[in-house]
């Protein structure tokens, strides 16, 4: 669009007008220096969903949002591709929405954090589009790669989609409450403060993905080896161009540290892939996902009238999907979300990824707790 905005997707990608207006008007924030929108991009509360920005000295808190530290978490499991038995595996993952009866101390002397008063939060998912989901290798495409992680295919492995939960929350409001959208000087005591509150959720969320992990493993009574964990809502101070700066990515992965997983909807696939090419011009991010087409309240709307609750928790790979909140179950649905082929194929065209492999579903969890 210009040397200053950039979408990265093809005439084929479903993109809203909202969505690139936003993207245009965040380019024109004082100190902002580029704008990126990936082939997920999507409108958000006031920012795009799916993008990432660099800007000189000012630090942006409301385009990170509230969820700071959402990302992704991958484990595989000793759990075998060819002895799942689901209707029991089903029946097994209940408690998941109770607040974690481990030793929350100990989970947060392992990361080195502080006590918040989220913590009575951590080791639980969220709403919105956060899942757990079990899920079976597709196709190994790259075989070296794919053994390099130390992957097996006839291993299930566990993707965990969660972030910071109230902890993000209560970051932004105070900054909301302070400074309502405008930016901060990094370099001011408010900036700061807000960068150390940001790195504290950070951490936090990483911390969440792992109790979650330890929770469903046990749940299933099943073991789990750590694989990658990627945030896509965070601030780090990055060089572009040889020169600093501040990178904010807004459902954007980081692509420049190693392998990336991109999920699709509940009813798709899951690629792993490698970051390739001039990561630079996308500001060092891939997509984090199929990104929405749908709001929430129109999901609803149109997908009531066309499906049965019960028909959405099953998908055409015969996964199953354990969701008791039936707003949740239409607004999530994977007709609610652009093809994630189509974002893939984008990112190919635009030489910025291989694919090593893709996973389909065996169990999505969105939430066991009934709510009519």
């Amino acid at each position: 669009m210009s040397e200053k905005i950039r979408i990265i997707a093809s005439e084929q990608a479903w993109i809203e007008g909202e969505a690139v207006q936003q993207l245009e008007n965040t380019a024109k924030l004082p100190g902002m220096q580029r704008a990126v929108g990936l082939p997920d991009l999507h409108p958000g509360k006031g920012a795009p969903i799916g993008a990432a920005f660099a800007s000189e000295e000012m630090i942006y808190p409301y385009l990170l949002g509230n969820d700071i530290g959402c990302g992704m978490g991958l484990w595989q499991t000793d759990l075998k591709k060819n002895k799942i038995k689901l209707d029991k595996m089903v029946d097994k993952l209940t408690g998941l929405d109770d607040q974690y009866d481990g030793d929350i101390q100990a989970v947060l002397a392992s990361h080195d954090l502080a006590p918040s008063p989220a913590d009575p939060f951590l080791g639980t998912i969220g709403g919105g589009n956060h899942f757990v989901e079990l899920q079976k290798v597709n196709e190994v495409v790259d075989q070296a790669a794919f053994s390099e992680l130390g992957l097996d295919k006839k291993r299930l492995v566990l993707l965990v989609h969660s972030g910071s939960r109230g902890l993000g929350e209560g970051i932004l409001q105070k900054h909301v409450a302070a400074h309502k959208a405008a930016g901060l000087v990094a370099d001011s005591e408010e900036g700061r403060e807000y960068l150390a509150a940001h790195d504290h959720a950070l951490k936090w969320a990483k911390a969440n993905r792992e109790t979650i992990s330890s929770r469903f493993l046990a749940a299933l009574r099943a073991d789990g080896e750590f694989v990658l964990d990627l945030p896509h809502n965070l601030l780090t101070q990055t060089e572009i161009c040889g020169e600093k700066r501040w990178l904010h990515r807004k459902g954007a992965v980081p692509a420049n540290g190693g392998p990336v997983v991109i999920p699709g909807s509940r009813g798709s696939l899951t690629y792993l892939v490698a970051p390739v090419g001039d990561l630079e011009n996308a500001l060092f991010s891939l997509a984090h996902g199929a990104g929405r087409k749908w709001q929430r309240s129109a999901s609803r709307d149109r997908l009531r009238k066309k499906f049965s609750a019960d028909s959405l928790r099953r998908t055409d790979f015969g996964s199953r999907v354990i969701c008791e909140d039936k707003n949740l179950l239409y607004e999530e649905a994977p007709q609610a979300y652009k093809k994630i082929d189509l974002v893939i194929n984008d990112l190919l065209a635009a030489g910025l990824i291989e694919i090593i492999a893709t996973y389909q579903p065996v169990i999505t969890y969105k939430r066991r707790t009934r709510v009519d």
